[in-house]
């Protein structure tokens, strides 16, 4: 079949799809209270990241006239007219879940928003005494005249703007003062709410209704006539000159330019003095549909803080509680002696990430380490790896460090990173010219008896000790020799001039890695046609490559069954019929985030079974470096099937897409209740009591403690 007539959805409209299943986590009564809070603050953060990054690229891409080379996709004018129509029906939805659904069970639970005109007589009191030590210090009213023009506003902050009258009559009107506008920033130093004295219950008052009950304190010469908080979303997308010669100058310089892009999106109150719109409108040069008119509050990812809530712990999910050790170290003192044993894997976060910090801890003073290889695209703001790195360094160790200064929305986090390295003495590289460095790879170099080993951690996700409690993810660790040939002659590619090698385990993008995966998705087709065992089953966050797609629609086509597990954007339709009736795919979203990549191939009856870092992206494909690798030893396939088989039988956080692209929680019906999250969890648990039973049985007292 041409390709031309193949079904291909939109990368965008499927994101907003993806947000979507998000939202109904929030509106979810099965969830408790403040998680659907959480879920509800997670679809706007999504949703900012989604208009300063893709609504402003369809927006660049309408403004410039550009022509989309390919036939199957919408074009960008067409992609902009539903997007529009979308964000704004998604953001009734958010409103309508916040104050239809969750508000009055807060109520009952005794948490609730007041206005001022609620608050009894303490309250104010308390409030007015709040406003008069904290927040008017920090308070930076903004006049908008002929010799202060209208303020550059930061990218995301809440605002109020404020329509004013002067007590004194004006020479033009003699009845009444001269109309003017100022702006007044809601300081995002402060939390966004305020605990206010309650009798029975919790009462909360938002920062921004503090503010617009106190104007009259702030322009004391002035009547205020209106106000009305507002809120700018800029294009953030970086344009990075990768040829210039000092790379961090140039990041540095684009994060600042950030701050200042075209807004793409003004939020405001329904109940918006009219004279203040227009004020905005004209200040912001904003179109009449990048006007989103909502109830309030504005900016709803406060209320993920505000779930974190002390005293609110019975509202929440019961925390995953990471096993530690992780159960292939349990009882380990010496790292690389337990790795030198077999492969591990780890499984976080119900396994704890300790193991993967203490390998680069352990690394840092072991005299027999001469040198330390890794890749950073995402750490934490505190990073125990980086400290490890650094100490490294100074304990004189050859220590070379890949920090990717393109990591969107990282970009400064991670400047501050390679800085810090660059002093202590580490050798930082900035990634590749052209291309994001997006593997997750570490190398310890040691000396032993019998020569040099290399000892590996290769993972599906980011050196992050915070977001490891949160993601899902895989790792394993190796000092096979010949992975260790790869890891180092991939290094070589990253850090000079080498030519990509012929990897003997590797799979490796941007050279090697689409190929390899057209191979095996022909050999499955090849199997099914000559009636031999064949199969696919992939969990990625993100299939959008078309090329990928038209290839699983032939594979489906010659009878290859396919199971996807996407969590995001998948641009392939399944279930039609003489196209794609072979293909399932399911999305889990769930309390944790769904981030590990894995690959199985039934290959004829002898399955074989990759991780890595890469979704089904054209980036990931073609424009970053990305590394898949294959699970050999036979106790961590094994391992590693089960885990996608528990993935595929979830039917409690699992959503099946139909072949007209809504999807569907999956039939529970006749089945006992599967959570994959929880089953991972309870697992781990188990593996762990039954590690500590055997070392308590065990007639040998072990010399070592069981940390």
């Amino acid at each position: 079949m041409a390709e031309k007539t193949m079904p291909y959805y939109n990368r965008e409209l499927s994101w907003m799809d993806f947000n979507t299943r998000v939202l109904e986590e929030a509106f979810k009564k099965e969830n408790p209270l403040m998680e659907r809070l959480r879920f509800l603050a997670i679809t706007g953060s999504n949703l900012d990241e989604f208009f300063m990054v893709r609504v402003a690229g369809v927006k660049a891409q309408v403004n410039s006239n550009y022509k989309k080379h390919d036939d199957f996709d919408l074009s960008p004018e067409a992609l902009l007219k539903e997007l529009e129509e979308k964000t704004h029906r998604f953001m009734e939805r958010q409103y309508s879940c916040l104050h239809r659904s969750i508000s009055p069970i807060l109520e009952k639970n005794g948490i609730r928003f007041l206005n001022v005109e609620q608050m009894d007589g303490q309250q104010r009191n308390y409030m007015t005494e709040f406003f008069h030590k904290i927040l008017f210090p920090v308070l930076t009213p903004l006049a908008v005249d002929a010799s202060r023009p209208f303020p550059l506003l930061a990218n995301k902050s809440l605002n109020i703007a404020v329509y004013l009258k002067g007590k004194e009559k004006s020479k033009e009107n003699k009845n009444e003062g001269e109309k003017c506008f100022a702006i007044v920033q809601v300081p995002s130093i402060l939390p966004r709410f305020l605990e206010l004295p309650e009798k029975a219950g919790r009462s909360f008052i938002l920062l921004e209704d503090i503010i617009i009950d106190k104007l009259e304190e702030l322009f004391e010469l002035h009547d205020i006539k209106a106000a009305c908080p507002f809120r700018v979303t800029r294009d953030s997308d970086l344009e990075i000159d990768e040829e210039a010669e000092d790379f961090m100058n140039e990041v540095k310089k684009s994060i600042k330019l950030r701050k200042r892009g075209r807004p793409v999106r003004l939020e405001l109150l329904q109940k918006c003095d009219k004279d203040i719109r227009s004020f905005l409108i004209d200040m912001l040069k904003i179109k009449k549909n990048e006007i989103y008119e909502l109830p309030g509050p504005l900016d709803l990812t406060f209320f993920s803080k505000f779930a974190s809530l002390p005293g609110c712990e019975q509202l929440c999910f019961k925390p995953i509680q990471p096993v530690s050790p992780a159960c292939d170290f349990w009882g380990s003192e010496d790292i690389f002696q337990t790795i030198r044993e077999k492969d591990r894997m780890v499984h976080h976060p119900y396994e704890s990430f300790d193991c993967v910090v203490k390998f680069i801890e352990q690394a840092a003073v072991d005299e027999n380490v001469l040198a330390i290889k890794q890749t950073l695209y995402r750490v934490s703001g505190n990073s125990p790896i980086v400290a490890a790195l650094i100490k490294a360094a100074e304990n004189g160790k050859q220590v070379t460090v890949l920090v990717e200064l393109k990591a969107r929305f990282d970009e400064e986090n991670n400047i501050n990173w390679a800085q810090k390295l660059e002093k202590s003495g580490c050798h930082v590289i900035y990634g590749l010219q052209g291309l994001k460095t997006h593997c997750k790879i570490a190398l310890v170099v040691r000396r032993e008896e019998d020569g040099i080993r290399r000892y590996l951690h290769l993972g599906t996700g980011n050196y992050n000790d915070s977001t490891a409690k949160i993601y899902t993810d895989i790792g394993l660790f190796t000092c096979s020799s010949q992975y260790g040939a790869d890891a180092s002659s991939l290094f070589n590619v990253i850090t000079g001039y080498s030519r990509p090698p012929e990897y003997r385990h590797f799979i490796v993008a941007p050279h090697g890695m689409r190929n390899f995966f057209i191979r095996m998705i022909r050999q499955e087709i090849e199997n099914a046609k000559k009636g031999l065992p064949c199969g696919i089953t992939v969990k990625v966050n993100s299939l959008v490559d078309s090329e990928i797609i038209f290839l699983l629609y032939e594979a489906s086509q010659a009878g290859v069954p396919i199971r996807l597990v996407v969590r995001g954007i998948c641009c392939l339709v399944p279930g039609l019929p003489g196209i794609s009736e072979n293909i399932t795919v399911i999305s889990i979203v769930g309390q944790l985030l769904e981030h590990s990549r894995i690959f199985r191939f039934e290959n004829g009856g002898v399955p074989q079974i990759f991780m890595g870092s890469a979704d089904w992206m054209p980036r990931n494909l073609d424009r970053r470096i990305e590394l898949v690798f294959p699970i050999e030893d036979e106790e961590l396939k094994q391992r590693a099937f089960e885990i996608l088989e528990t993935l595929w039988n979830d039917n409690t956080n699992a959503r099946i897409m139909q072949p007209d692209t809504t999807y569907q929680h999956v039939n529970r019906r006749g089945k006992a209740v599967c959570s994959s999250q929880l089953t991972f969890y309870r697992q781990a648990q188990e593996r762990l009591k039954e590690l500590q039973k055997l070392e308590k049985d065990s007639p040998l007292i072990p010399i070592h403690t069981a940390e």
